[in-house]
């Protein structure tokens, strides 16, 4: 019984690899879209994902897959609820039964509807003609209500989406998340603004040569651990990262030869979701054992190589000299603390992913109630640059001056990414935890960073979060891996300690 038992699983797992390669020929279609596609190309790359989405869905919901997993379910393999084998039953099953709920026609219409709205965004964006983009995200709202009804839900559209990036998560959850910690975070913004203590950003806004640029952040990216030999990193409009196979990893980033962090920081949060992916068991590759267990955790993976650790003190340590030596004219005679500061400057600004750590959350918090509202009913698409800089002014006091800074600045909704959003501030959450927790296991490991060496913590998560695959969902693994559930002190303990000594309270 055992034998056969083996024997189905084994014919299952090939089954599941077989579509992991064409979702890998998707992806790489993707990803060329948005790197070196020419934009004559858009509309054949459209359609060609479309169907090559169907084509997946249609092999992943095969009813053969169904049986074998019901089959399976009665077998003792499933005994051990963490074994690899009762893992993978499980989550394939939770997938199974998502994917189902949905029609062919309707993935096939996501796919070619999102690849051609974020075509259109890229161009509207640069163009800043919201009128451009908005008759593809009234298509693709329409489209994300319909999936989310098709997945069921039992008290609102969007919680159906938000689970589909975060386990179990809803509306009542993300809502009481930024509740536990907004009083402190507020407070924190307040006394930062308050300040007399203000950085020179002079220092980090002069002219840096982008090809002095691309070479330093490489070496910071190998530094830290993400493997070229198994890794791209290349140019986007929008720096993202996609895993194309168990040794293919691809890493994008976006250059301003006015401003240093903004591709160094990108770099190192794109580098720690390479990290992630690349750390994942290859042997099984194509199955949930071989995945990223949420947005969430992995998000915390890039949070915490971008912030805890490259905007850290020790980090500068071992990287300001080299920085120094890269960049002569523009850093040769500043003082380290002067930098230091500098790269950790903390007011309101208009683009999410070049906002330091302490009002990073507000730009999410902003998204999440401005997509809610837009699943919800509650905004029409025709509204969005209104009511994103209504709430831009109560959040930031500062209104965006065009809509590409503001609500056209993120590739998600083009995507079709509704509910995506919040597992940012779930990453800074868990980020934070995971890094206290290392810390108290590894007492030296900041100094270790202080030379150079970055392996100790790449390690740590390795075998703590990246070998886990999909075995625990991420409350779970987080009470599992630092003794507790998600507690949203860690993350504010840590910001007021290090901008209280930044700022001076």
């Amino acid at each position: 019984m055992a034998d056969k038992a083996q024997e189905l699983y084994r014919k299952l797992f090939d089954r599941i690899k077989e579509a992991q390669m064409l979702s890998d020929v998707i992806s790489l279609l993707g990803w060329d879209e948005q790197t070196f596609l020419p934009r004559g190309g858009s509309d054949y790359r459209a359609e060609t994902m479309a169907y090559l989405s169907g084509m997946l869905h249609k092999k992943i919901t095969d009813p053969d897959v169904g049986a074998m997993l019901s089959e399976l379910e009665k077998t003792d393999l499933v005994k051990d609820t963490d074994s690899v084998e009762a893992v993978n039953i499980r989550e394939l099953r939770r997938d199974y039964d998502r994917q189902t709920k949905l029609p062919q026609r309707l993935v096939e219409e996501i796919s070619r509807t999102t690849s051609l709205a974020v075509n259109n965004w890229v161009q509207a964006r640069k163009d800043n003609d919201f009128p451009k983009f908005k008759p593809w995200l009234d298509k693709v709202i329409k489209l994300m209500k319909e999936k989310a009804e098709c997945y069921g839900y039992k008290k609102e559209a969007y919680d159906a989406l938000l689970d589909e990036y975060e386990v179990g998560s809803n509306v009542e959850f993300v809502s009481g998340v930024f509740q536990g910690f907004k009083d402190r975070l507020v407070k924190l913004v307040a006394k930062i603004a308050d300040s007399s203590r203000k950085p020179n950003m002079a220092i980090i806004e002069q002219y840096f040569d982008v090809e002095r640029q691309k070479i330093f952040g490489q070496q910071a990216a190998i530094a830290i651990g993400y493997d070229f030999g198994t890794g791209r990193l290349d140019i986007a409009a929008h720096p993202f990262t996609t895993g194309l196979g168990p040794k293919d990893t691809r890493i994008t980033t976006r250059y301003n030869p006015h401003h240093l962090g903004q591709a160094l920081f990108g770099t190192l949060h794109e580098a720690g979701h390479g990290i992630y992916d690349q750390g994942l068991p290859k042997e099984y590759y194509g199955s949930p054992m071989g995945e990223s267990v949420s947005l969430g955790i992995h998000e915390s993976q890039s949070r915490m190589w971008e912030n805890q650790v490259g905007r850290g003190k020790p980090f500068w340590k071992h990287f300001y000299p080299r920085a120094q030596q890269v960049f002569p004219e523009a850093l040769g005679a500043v003082k380290f603390d002067d930098f230091y500061f500098a790269v950790n400057d903390v007011r309101p600004s208009l683009i999410r992913v070049e906002a330091d750590e302490v009002t990073y959350n507000l730009h999410i918090l902003l998204r999440f109630e401005m997509e809610h509202a837009l699943i919800k009913g509650d905004l029409a698409v025709d509204d969005v640059p209104g009511a994103w800089n209504e709430k831009f002014k109560a959040y930031f006091n500062l209104t965006p001056p065009t809509d590409s800074e503001g609500c056209m600045q993120d590739i998600h909704w083009g995507h079709g990414l509704l509910g995506y959003f919040p597992t940012y501030t779930l990453g800074n959450l868990y980020s934070s935890q995971l890094y206290a927790k290392a810390k108290q296991e590894m007492p030296d490991m900041e100094r270790q960073f202080e030379i150079g060496n970055f392996a100790p913590l790449k390690k740590w998560l390795n075998e703590k979060i990246h070998s886990q695959g999909r075995r625990h969902h991420s409350n779970k693994l987080c009470e599992k891996v630092t003794g507790k559930p998600l507690d949203p002190n860690f993350l504010m303990d840590y910001l007021e300690k290090k901008y209280g000594e930044l700022y001076g309270f």
